[in-house]
């Protein structure tokens, strides 16, 4: 069975070392910090463990996957591609568009498998979403709307946006069907620390006319986690909180008369998308097959990312 090395067993990086450790193939853990290791060690005994990276590079095992900071990720990834590994690694994939892309290129010139954690792609209700939308009951897809806002955790190192919405482009280009790019504009509110968004408003635009709208804050009395999809036929709402998805059969005729039919839910797997996600990287490790969310997937996400972000920043 394929076997994997997890780098970084921090907040986000336990629950990788879990999913692979369950799935019987994790061979190892590297961590710089002690009472982390210390804390692998405790749960999981049989598992390797290094405090030096450069060690895991040396090692037989043909794939690491990272949970370290997002600024890392380009120097960490492009080592263990160079090395021979292949890669999964967690959003955001990079800070710049352009190293984004030059680990794309690269894993595709040594065919190296290169995933990027867009865990909402894994979810049982976007992946029924996008084959519900492919089948055109809803008509063309025309905007998506998303919403992820609560009173989080605020960060000193990266504002709202580098933090929650690699989530809800990564969905928003799969509902529209990855369409091309063509313009972006964005508005954010540093309430809280100087220079650091904790609200931000960016709207999408992209060849063809299909439209999009993603708000996020960490500064919110409410928690909203949600997707709209407005079709011409039909419209979609996905409330992640609830895990549930409402099709709303109403519209605008070409009178401009409005039309409700009703609307009803949809019962979809309970099934957690971060097994399905460590499973599908396997699956491409053993099979040779192109993850869904690709390195090229990563930089459209990191370049609409990167684009905001020169806006807010003036």
């Amino acid at each position: 069975m394929t076997q994997v090395i997890v780098v970084g067993a921090g907040n986000w990086g336990r629950n990788l070392v879990r999913n692979f450790y369950e799935l019987g193939t994790l061979a190892g853990v590297v961590e710089i910090d002690a009472s982390l290791r210390e804390e692998v060690a405790t749960y999981y005994p049989d598992v390797s463990l290094y405090q030096d990276y450069q060690q895991a590079l040396e090692t037989d095992v043909p794939a690491l996957v990272f949970a370290t900071p997002a600024p890392s990720h380009y120097r960490l990834a492009m080592m263990a591609l160079e090395a021979g590994k292949d890669v999964f690694v967690e959003k955001p994939m990079t800070l710049r568009t352009d190293e984004a892309r030059s680990l794309a290129e690269f894993a595709d010139r040594e065919s190296r498998i290169l995933m990027v954690g867009h865990l909402l792609l894994y979810q049982p209700a976007i992946a029924w979403m996008r084959e519900y939308l492919a089948g055109g009951q809803a008509g063309n897809v025309l905007h998506v709307a998303t919403q992820r806002l609560k009173l989080g955790k605020v960060r000193r190192e990266e504002n709202v946006w580098w933090s929650f919405a690699p989530h809800d482009v990564s969905v928003i280009l799969e509902l529209l069907g990855k369409p091309q790019l063509q313009g972006v504009t964005a508005s954010g509110h540093a309430m809280l620390q100087s220079g650091i968004e904790d609200n931000v408003h960016v709207d999408l635009v992209f060849a063809g006319g299909q439209t999009a709208h993603v708000h996020c804050s960490w500064y919110w009395p409410l928690l909203a986690r949600n997707t709209v999809v407005i079709g011409d036929k039909q419209m979609l709402v996905y409330d992640e909180v609830l895990q549930k998805i409402t099709i709303y059969d109403k519209g605008v005729d070409e009178n401009l008369n409005n039309r409700d039919q009703g609307s009803y839910f949809v019962e979809v797997a309970d099934t957690q998308p971060l097994k399905i996600e460590c499973e599908h990287f396997l699956d491409c490790i053993k099979t040779r097959q192109r993850p869904h969310s690709d390195g090229w997937n990563g930089a459209l996400v990191v370049e609409i990312l990167e684009k905001a972000t020169e806006l807010l920043n003036g």
